[in-house]
């Protein structure tokens, strides 16, 4: 039997039985970040709506505003300090849908159901894939990593990949040639794949949660320029910015990628399931070499993959 195995059993039995909320009167507090998870799944539903009614341009301003959404829920909430498991599993339901079901609706009807089953098939790979994904985000919440690691997903996010997947879309939308030839279609079948795959795969891509912790005096005014830019931008040559935006974000995963390896190799938290030996084992407690609780030995966990 797996020695874990009995660990796993209880520490999921205290789940299950733990309430969503600790107390019975809940703080306005609590409602606000599950409000907006809440409009994120409205704009994903309406999504699905506009791609089946050919009006691709709304579809994928809902996505991208849900994919906004979903920036923004998760600090409000640690800002409110107003988390719940109940907003947790919320979030999860609503990138399901806003991430994985809506962008598969509107690649489907694009162009893949062109290709019948097999376009069918290939939605069905990437909505899976994002279904996965958030499970093994789940599963990681309570596992411990180093802080540096927090700047890194394991696979690209469900919502970078919901924007990065419809990049066939966006060329079509800006005139490229035929973009519904059936050869082309074969492409895009490959590359929807692909996506998929990066989603479940373990291939480190920058996250940038530290950038908001703390931001350097100078840089400010940078910031706030550069964001006015890239949403005028935004609203004002749509598929143009998606596009250049898709295709930085994919070239710049082999940079992640090798960021994140020579991290390791320099020893800042090595991470065993990658490479190299297992880390050494802290003692639990308070440090007070209590007998009882300073010799209790925890399995090594991954890093978080993120979503």
């Amino acid at each position: 039997m797996d020695p874990d195995e009995p660990f796993i059993e209880t520490e999921t039995r205290r789940r299950r039985r733990r309430s969503l909320f600790r107390h019975r009167r809940v703080p306005v507090r609590m409602l606000v970040p599950n409000f907006f998870t809440l409009l994120g799944l409205c704009a994903g539903l309406t999504s699905i709506r506009m791609g089946i009614e050919g009006r691709y341009d709304l579809a994928v301003a809902a996505i991208v505003f849900a994919a906004c959404l979903d920036g923004i829920d998760g600090r409000i909430a640690r800002l409110l300090k107003a988390s719940s498991r109940f907003g947790a599993e919320l979030d999860s339901l609503a990138d399901f849908v806003n991430f994985g079901v809506a962008p598969a609706f509107l690649i489907f009807n694009w162009g893949l159901g062109d290709l019948k089953s097999a376009g069918w098939i290939c939605v069905m790979i990437f909505a899976l894939a994002s279904a996965l994904r958030l499970a093994r985000f789940n599963a990681a919440l309570d596992e411990e990593k180093p802080k540096w690691q927090s700047n890194y997903f394991m696979g690209v996010p469900t919502p970078a990949a919901a924007i990065a997947v419809l990049l066939p879309l966006y060329i079509d939308q800006l005139g490229f040639g035929d973009a519904k030839a059936q050869w082309v279609l074969k492409i895009v079948l490959v590359y929807t794949v692909f996506i998929a795959f990066m989603m479940v795969s373990n291939i480190p891509t920058y996250s940038g949660k530290l950038l908001g912790e703390r931001v350097g005096r100078e840089w400010v005014l940078p910031i706030f320029v550069l964001a006015i830019g890239v949403v005028s931008f935004l609203f004002t040559y749509p598929y143009e910015t998606l596009t250049v935006l898709t295709v930085l974000y994919l070239g710049f995963i082999p940079v992640s990628w090798r960021a994140f390896r020579d991290k390791c190799e320099k020893g800042e938290g090595a991470l065993s399931t990658v490479v190299g030996p297992a880390p050494p084992i802290e003692p639990a407690g308070d440090g007070s070499g209590d007998p009882k609780t300073s010799g209790r030995i925890f399995a090594f966990r991954p890093t978080d993959p993120g979503k």
